[in-house]
């Protein structure tokens, strides 16, 4: 069973949907990633990685 405790595990989980033909999930996935990383760079290079719109509602 696969865990997601790190951002690292929700960016292979993003490479595997992306790979898959899945890109608004793995925007998603990588997403939660980026909520987990404490550095806007690091923020920034990931979310650059799966381009789209957030599927997440607006406040």
């Amino acid at each position: 069973m696969r865990t997601f405790d790190r951002p690292s595990d929700y960016l292979d989980a993003a490479r595997e949907m992306a790979d898959s033909g899945r890109p608004a999930l793995a925007r998603m996935l990588a997403e939660e990633a980026a909520d987990l990383t404490p550095d806007p760079q690091a923020v920034a290079r990931i979310l650059a990685q799966f381009p789209g719109h957030t599927l997440r509602p607006e406040d």
